[in-house]
């Protein structure tokens, strides 16, 4: 029985040998669980260092400019509302016999478009059935307020700047300001 003992108890080269590459082969759950969670942390920091990275290179939304030109004030007939920018810029020019203003195409209801109709001599929203003058005023329909204008001014060149960054509101009394109409 001591020799059966002591058998168990050493052993040979080739049993040990066979052994150690049983073990090798298969993974015990100590050494599983060691992989997990070297795993997860690497994987954290890796996701943390992309962040980080990310935060160097910020988003940024390039959006067109504001101001455009609109050509030589001779190019405009006198009494005549323009659309030639409206699917472009949104904005109607209109020349007085003493000047231009540059109204904004966007309706004060919701924000549609407004048609110029030249035989009834006024806008009208298709949306809505919003009504306004030639001016801008509004006079029916559901849009709460007149059209805005936008900032009108001669650019060195000669020729019409409009700045669509820029609004007047006639109800607060901005329509008289000297960037609201260009007096030529």
């Amino acid at each position: 029985m001591t020799e059966a003992r002591d058998r168990k108890q050493v052993k040979l080269p080739a049993e040990y040998e066979a052994e150690q590459q049983h073990k090798s082969s298969n993974i015990d759950r100590r050494r599983f669980m060691n992989y997990t969670g070297w795993l997860g942390i690497l994987g954290s920091l890796g996701i943390a260092l992309l962040g980080f990275l990310r935060f160097l290179f910020p988003r940024v939304l390039f959006e067109p400019r504001t101001e455009f030109k609109a050509g030589n004030p001779n190019d405009y007939a006198v009494g005549a509302v323009d659309t030639r920018y409206l699917n472009s810029e949104r904005v109607y020019i209109i020349r007085e016999e003493d000047g231009f203003y540059a109204l904004s195409g966007v309706c004060t209801h919701l924000g549609c478009t407004p048609a110029w109709l030249a035989s009834e001599n006024k806008f009208k929203c298709p949306c809505h059935g919003s009504g306004f003058k030639r001016s801008g005023v509004n006079f029916e329909g559901p849009a709460p307020r007149p059209l805005e204008r936008h900032k009108i001014v001669l650019a060195e060149d000669g020729q019409l700047l409009i700045d669509k960054g820029k609004l007047f509101r006639q109800e607060k009394d901005e329509w008289n300001k000297p960037e609201a109409f260009l007096y030529l």
